[in-house]
């Protein structure tokens, strides 16, 4: 009888964020993200434009450089996209953001969209880490990598 009135437990599940090729940190040709420093996760080769949420939750962060945005899963995981490596030292040009600090979000829901033209002609790696920030708060199984991920479909992580 009470059934409807229990809190029914956060999905400790995080899917992919993009549409691409999943691989390791070990694989992102940058040292912060391959020694785990920011936390434990994995990263992602874009195949379109758009970053979505990854899980349900809220919007963190958005750096003022527009390049990375953290939520916090209702599972209370601290989730940090970083689109792109060395995208801070473009200032925000070349990101449209959709969302702001403070706003609730489903998983599948768009987050930003990447100029990829710009990118190219910039020659920016687009190769974008997602990590667990209080990684050490979780029991952590990160699903194989080296698979092609379809957003918001794909299990790439599970936080328990």
């Amino acid at each position: 009888m009470f059934e409807r009135f229990k809190k029914k437990k956060a999905d400790p599940q995080l899917y992919a964020p993009v549409n691409g090729q999943c691989i390791s940190l070990e694989q992102v040709n940058d040292p912060v993200f391959q020694s785990k420093m920011m936390g434990e996760g994995t990263a992602f080769i874009l195949e379109d434009d758009t970053i979505y949420a990854p899980c349900d939750g809220e919007i963190s962060m958005i750096a003022a450089t527009k390049h990375a945005i953290g939520l916090r899963a209702d599972n209370k995981a601290e989730v940090l996209i970083h689109v792109g490596l060395d995208t801070v030292n473009l200032n925000g040009k070349g990101f449209s953001i959709y969302k702001q600090s403070g706003d609730k979000v489903k998983r599948g829901e768009a987050l930003l969209k990447v100029d990829r033209s710009l990118m190219e002609s910039e020659n920016i790696d687009l190769t974008t880490p997602m990590v667990v920030t209080n990684s050490s708060e979780f029991q952590l199984t990160i699903v194989n990598q080296d698979f092609k991920v379809a957003k918001g479909e794909s299990v790439v992580i599970t936080c328990e």
